[in-house]
């Protein structure tokens, strides 16, 4: 689509610094993509991702000691209860996490 419009617009210097504040903190470094975004969609979002990384280091952990858990049943014929009751806690783990990211993700308004 071809740009030929242009807008021009006065702001006060503090506005022009709590733009760029909200620039930063939403990671765009681009003023004209940043206003042109917030005047069509009126918000930008952004997501803390760090929740969601570790309920994947969690899966991770407790996806290894199962594999491990499962050669050791196919090599033995047999696996402890103590292994069996830390994939349980494991499993428990992730899901508390789980819940609590979509806790989160469900307050977004």
């Amino acid at each position: 689509m071809e740009k030929n419009t242009e807008i021009h617009l006065r702001i006060s210097d503090h506005d022009k610094d709590m733009i760029k504040a909200k620039m930063d903190s939403a990671g765009v470094k681009n003023l004209s993509a940043y206003i042109k975004k917030m005047a069509i969609d009126g918000y930008i979002i952004v997501l803390d991702l760090s929740d969601i990384k570790e309920v994947v280091r969690l899966m991770r952990i407790n996806s290894n000691n199962l594999n491990q858990y499962a050669k050791k049943a196919n090599e033995n014929g047999s696996i402890y209860q103590h292994d069996i009751q830390q994939l349980k806690e494991q499993q428990e783990e992730i899901w508390i996490a789980v819940k609590g990211v979509l806790a989160r993700l469900a307050a977004i308004q």
